[in-house]
């Protein structure tokens, strides 16, 4: 069968597989946000249909995941806590039973080996599939810039502003999204927050933190702030609203 997506409603049996994959793709510390860890397995459980899976024959080497959520205000007013925001909006609205008017993209994880092969970019091409399946006339998504690990002090405006010679963003991850007609809104800057004390941090970095201040951590895109008084660490990843419209 070589390289297919399929829905996640067709094949639960996949859920182990998916786990082990974002396991993988993402630092440890990346699995501690408090909200995330409140709702994701939500994302399976009542949304199903939503949850794109790309496979090699029956192996697991892709998985993107959307909420629909309902947004009426203006772009420029998305909210600062980006993933957060959208991952807890989406579930409360669904228990009130809101009406979507929104695809909300959480996560493109592709498995190391399979990654600079260009499969992200149709990973939003699946996701506008869902939006139209659905009737939903856009998509928003909180972007994790690629390599905006690289550059932790440069603050997110900065990193989002730069340009490659084409005019394009420099960061590929956005270069993509905007290559496929998305449109840069703006940067959210407290997207996730993931707190812990300065033992859960040394244990997730494997890094020692022998004094309060920011460090930079690998695969974070900003310093995180250690308080050893407080016995506290906390980190606050900014990432950058892209809408998308559906057609």
């Amino acid at each position: 069968m070589g390289l297919h997506f399929t829905r996640f409603q067709g094949r639960p049996d996949l859920r182990p597989q998916i786990n082990r994959l974002t396991d993988e793709v993402w630092p440890t510390f990346m699995h501690q946000d408090p909200i995330g860890n409140r709702y994701w397995s939500r994302l399976f459980d009542d949304n199903a249909h939503l949850q794109v899976v790309l496979l090699e024959d029956e192996t697991v080497i892709g998985v993107g995941n959307t909420v629909a959520l309902s947004w009426h205000q203006d772009l420029e007013a998305l909210p600062e806590t980006g993933w957060d925001w959208a991952l807890e909006t989406a579930m409360t609205q669904a228990d009130q039973n809101v009406a979507p008017n929104a695809l909300c993209g959480l996560q493109v994880a592709i498995a190391a080996t399979h990654q600079g092969r260009r499969l992200s970019g149709e990973f939003i091409q699946q996701f506008r599939s869902l939006a139209l399946a659905h009737k939903i006339p856009r998509i928003l998504i909180p972007v994790r810039p690629t390599l905006k690990h690289r550059y932790p002090l440069t603050p997110a405006e900065t990193y989002t502003a730069w340009t490659t010679p084409e005019g394009l963003p420099f960061d590929p991850w956005l270069r993509v999204h905007v290559k496929m007609g998305g449109h840069i809104v703006k940067v959210c800057s407290q997207s996730m927050t993931i707190p812990g004390t300065v033992a859960d941090w040394e244990s997730w970095t494997n890094m020692r933190f022998p004094e309060s201040g920011k460090y930079v951590v690998p695969f974070a895109l900003a310093p995180i702030q250690i308080d050893c008084e407080a016995n506290a660490g906390t980190y606050i990843e900014p990432n950058v609203w892209v809408v998308h419209p559906v057609s």
